[in-house]
């Protein structure tokens, strides 16, 4: 009954417009009031616990390397490196927006400043060049996707943080399944195109010739080689995924200043400003779900769930379904990070009673936090592009269900055909 009574107050302080981070907060400290046998002091203390950890150091880091690269003039590099290898493809705008954030996922981690980074320059343009205001927007949404899927990911590390899993096994694990969503979006833009009412992604440019091509990659060459350093040196033993953090943050600083030379040292303490906020954010939310988690972990929530859901089925193929649906009821209505952090504990306990694959599982729940970022009612994906395109949030929701689809689609392969994430780590490090 307790636990029943701390999910309706959750979901009722969310309905209520009541920020997540103070939802969470507020249930975890009056649960730590009135539950026999715990006290208040224990809320402050469980959440720096949560935050006590040397593999969420590399969350700030990678925060601060993404937006130095974005201020430092990576986006529009990269935007204008798409557009001479696809420009002359049905719906080249929109292929654009996808090879732009496919390349930004090596660096950002993050859907949320994909979808502004790319959107502010690609919905503007598909716009002008005539596609509906809703497409652009859903088009973007879901390219965005790709950003925590595709390594480094913020959720990918915080989810190995927890688990003990290893994050560049996870880290390699989501290559695949991004190039995958990537190949597919651009398969439906590409068939959207021959429907009547879509006759402005019928509009392409000339073939790049290998000049402009070599001109452009030239342009942009130290920014496709971060993923390079990145994980090479991870890989290669040379830094731990807390490391390249550090890495990346130095790697970006240098491209940004010597290369591009878009970034002025006056510059340096907005970004350092811009980059603590979104850090703050992440450990407030990070640190309160962390006490949420302990307090269900006390209440027997796993056993709970793992006793109920065993009285269901004994199929692990339908027991991930089952978790699957779980997840994306509540990553819909909740913040996805706060849902990994929260669950995460639970589904991993359940999956490994059912000889589910960790680092199966750990891909498929980034992949549901990004299918949350889609699915009204929250889709703070969809929010962030109709913003930028001006329109009404019912446009874009509209014009992402086939983009959705993409993305539902390659999660039930992987749910299915687990190799799908599980080769590459196997191949390249031994799982992991």
């Amino acid at each position: 009954m307790t636990l029943i009574i701390i999910f309706a107050a959750m979901l009722v302080l969310v309905f209520f417009g009541i920020p997540i981070l103070l939802s969470i907060a507020s249930v975890s400290l009056v649960g730590a009031m009135v539950i026999p046998g715990l006290v208040p002091a224990l809320v402050p203390q469980k959440a720096f616990a949560m935050l006590d950890s040397f593999s969420l150091l590399a969350l700030p880091y990678f925060i601060l390397a993404g937006a130095i690269m974005t201020r430092g003039g990576l986006s529009g590099g990269l935007i204008e490196f798409s557009q001479a290898l696809v420009g002359h493809i049905r719906g080249s705008l929109g292929h654009t927006a996808v090879l732009s954030c496919t390349a930004m996922a090596n660096i950002s981690g993050s859907s949320t400043a994909e979808a502004a980074a790319v959107g502010s320059v690609t919905i503007p343009a598909m716009k002008e060049r005539g596609y509906k205001p809703g497409l652009a927007a859903a088009i973007v949404a879901a390219a965005a996707t790709i950003g925590p899927i595709i390594p480094p990911s913020m959720t990918m590390i915080v989810y190995g943080s927890i688990t003990g899993v290893s994050i560049g096994g996870l880290f390699m694990a989501g290559v695949i399944p991004g190039l995958m969503i990537a190949a597919l979006l651009m398969a439906v833009i590409y068939a959207l195109s021959y429907l009547p009412s879509n006759a402005a992604l019928r509009a392409t440019q000339p073939r790049s010739s290998l000049k402009q091509i070599y001109k452009e990659t030239l342009r942009v060459w130290p920014a496709l080689m971060a993923p390079v350093v990145i994980m090479g040196g991870i890989l290669s033993g040379i830094f731990t995924a807390t490391e390249a953090g550090v890495v990346a943050c130095v790697y970006s600083l240098i491209v940004s200043k010597v290369w591009y030379r878009q970034l002025q040292w006056k510059d340096l303490p907005s970004v350092l400003v811009d980059a603590a906020v979104t850090t703050a954010m992440v450990a407030g939310v990070l640190g309160m779900a962390g006490v949420l988690g302990w307090l269900l972990n006390y209440l027997d929530f796993n056993d709970t769930v793992l006793g109920a859901l065993k009285g269901v089925t004994d199929s692990s193929l339908l027991m991930l379904t089952l978790l699957v649906v779980i997840m994306l009821v509540l990553t819909m209505i909740l913040d996805g990070l706060a849902v990994v952090v929260v669950m995460v504990p639970t589904i991993v306990y359940v999956g490994s009673a059912f000889h589910i694959d960790p680092l199966q599982l750990g891909i498929i729940m980034v992949m549901i936090t990004q299918i949350g970022g889609l699915t009204p009612p929250v889709a703070i994906l969809l929010f962030i592009t109709t913003s930028i395109a001006k329109i009404p949030f019912a446009q874009g929701v509209h014009a992402v269900w086939p983009f959705l689809g993409v993305v539902v689609l390659v999660m039930i392969s992987i749910m299915l055909f687990p190799e799908i994430v599980t080769w590459l780590p196997n191949k390249v490090i031994g799982g992991g």
